[in-house]
């Protein structure tokens, strides 16, 4: 059984930066795809960054350029990196972990973000 710890959430002004770590349980190259969502209150939760076990990336179009995703193998860990923080993207961030094949969907328990001065 997959299980994830996310860590790094806090408050931060306006412009700064923050890095969120995703710890698993398992080996990360057994997990089809990893990512972070996050959902502010009243909304819809929403996927703003994605890796495959292969490496490629994917982002929301809304953190292009201000937010990285990237892994650590020998940790286990997926690392988002969040530069340019704007009061919108105050949010509780999820990390996911999602391997279809073997009917593995894993949330974290979420760590909140919030950005305000």
């Amino acid at each position: 059984q997959v299980q994830l710890v996310e860590s790094g959430g806090g408050l931060v002004q306006p412009g700064g930066s923050l890095r969120l770590s995703c710890a698993a349980s398992v080996s990360i190259f057994n997990i089809y795809k990893m990512g972070w969502h996050r959902q502010a209150p009243g909304k819809e939760r929403e996927m703003i960054a994605g890796i495959h076990n292969r490496g490629a990336t994917s982002y929301r179009d809304s953190v292009k350029g201000r937010f990285t995703i990237s892994r650590d193998v020998g940790k286990n860990t997926v690392y988002l990196q969040m530069n340019n923080l704007k009061p919108e993207d105050t949010a509780v961030y999820y990390c996911n972990a999602e391997s279809p094949q073997d009917n593995i969907y894993v949330w974290g328990q979420g760590t909140q973000v919030t950005v305000s001065s």
